[in-house]
């Protein structure tokens, strides 16, 4: 029994400190119209970022209007970005022209729109701590 009070305490040193989690809220704005669906994908690396949706976690959700709100619940502290698809014909992707350029609604966290390239992870980036946080996104379209 002695030995349990001395490896209890030891095994709680050893476990750290809990990781904070927190919601990650996005409100998307600015749809051309009310059809489709909306794409969220919550990205923890550049991996992908910002097409390729399959190393995100995703979500989609239909529009109230032109709007969306998609929420990410327990999201661990770290630095994440968004991409955010405007599906119009249900593929569940931002489809393209020839050149590349998206012909459906798009968005990333920071509201960052390049010119003549995807914006980058780096640029997109943002931190999420122990507080929920609401990003407020505007489409391209």
């Amino acid at each position: 029994m002695k030995t349990l009070h001395y490896l209890l305490p030891a095994a709680l040193l050893c476990a750290g400190p809990v990781a904070a989690a927190a919601d990650v809220v996005v409100i998307v704005s600015g749809a051309r119209s009310s059809a489709g669906s909306i794409g969220c994908a919550l990205f923890s690396s550049d991996k992908g970022f910002p097409m390729d949706n399959s190393g995100a976690v995703q979500q989609w959700t239909t529009l109230d209007g032109t709007t969306a709100k998609c929420r990410f619940v327990g999201v661990a502290a770290g630095r994440y970005a968004i991409s955010i698809a405007h599906d119009l014909n249900g593929n569940k992707r931002v489809d393209t022209n020839f050149l590349g350029i998206p012909t459906e609604g798009w968005a990333v966290s920071n509201n960052v729109v390049p010119t003549l390239r995807a914006p980058r992870f780096d640029e997109a980036a943002f931190r999420v701590d122990s507080a929920d946080v609401e990003l407020r996104l505007e489409l391209v379209n």
